[in-house]
């Protein structure tokens, strides 16, 4: 199918909704919806729902700002405290559903009444929808929560054309899972740890890394880079640079995976291993 026509596939979900807020990150997928939905209802009767918590990285929040004001689209803000959820905090498979459902929460008891919104979306796509590692699905499923891309049947590729079509600066940005997703499963999630991770992705990408995952292994950084840019770490000054930086936020030991970033390194791979155990 053509740009258009995906467009219009998704729009015609929106048909009849007087005000709808969109569960956003700034990433490439809930950016998309908010373009189409802005375009489909206009910006007036759009609202863009940003999560702001421990684990949203400070540059995504600048991101998912810039991107929301270019697109003409009001953001509020929403405090969540997922931490304060010990089913969370714990770390297991199923962390992610707890995100979700706090996030839903929250809008469902502060939002949608004080904002008159008749509804609420979020960008989960086609490919995700297929995918064991997202268990916050089921927490959109329990709040009723739209999930228009994924129902016109749109995956990754399909968005990030469309977000092409509408000049986003993220249409071809990586995924950037949330902070916690860089700590190994069965071991806490911690404020702490969280920004920890943050200020160390902060120094790897002004070191000119392209994109970046920082695994926190307790007093053990391991760096994850794309393939490409890995040989980078040969330079002295730079491995240098990034090793006291790194020391310098608590870490003890500095390493780089030479496997390079992964997305749901963590979670697939505890999934593949329950999965063999149970098979």
């Amino acid at each position: 199918m053509s740009v258009d026509t995906d467009i219009r596939a998704v729009a015609h979900q929106l048909t009849g909704i007087t005000k709808l807020g969109v569960a956003y990150s700034g990433g490439v997928d809930s950016a998309t919806l908010l373009a189409i939905a802005a375009e489909a209802l206009g910006t007036d009767r759009v609202v863009a729902l940003l999560a702001v918590s421990a684990s949203l990285a400070t540059r995504e929040r600048e991101i998912a700002h810039r991107v929301a004001n270019d697109l003409g689209v009001r953001v509020i803000e929403l405090e969540t405290d997922e931490l304060a959820n010990p089913d969370y905090a714990k770390n297991d498979v199923d962390r992610c559903f707890f995100c979700k459902d706090e996030l839903f929460t929250t809008i469902d008891d502060e939002v949608v009444d004080s904002h008159g919104l008749e509804s609420v979306a979020y960008g989960e796509n086609a490919d995700d929808a297929t995918r064991p590692d997202r268990p916050g699905a089921q927490a959109a499923t329990n709040h009723r929560v739209l999930r228009p891309l994924a129902v016109a049947g749109l995956g990754k590729q399909q968005v990030r054309e469309i977000a092409r079509h509408y000049g986003l600066e993220v249409a071809d940005k990586p995924a950037s899972p949330c902070l916690s997703s860089r700590i190994p499963h069965g071991q806490p999630v911690t404020a702490e740890k969280l920004q920890q991770i943050d200020r160390a992705e902060t120094i790897l990408r002004e070191a000119g890394f392209s994109d970046c995952r920082l695994r926190h292994h307790g007093d053990l950084a391991r760096i994850e880079v794309p393939s490409a840019e890995i040989a980078r770490f040969a330079d002295d000054d730079l491995r240098a640079h990034v090793e006291r930086e790194l020391k310098a936020l608590g870490f003890r030991q500095v390493t780089v995976d030479l496997g390079g970033i992964r997305s749901g390194a963590f979670t697939l791979q505890l999934l593949t291993t329950r999965g063999a155990v149970h098979a």
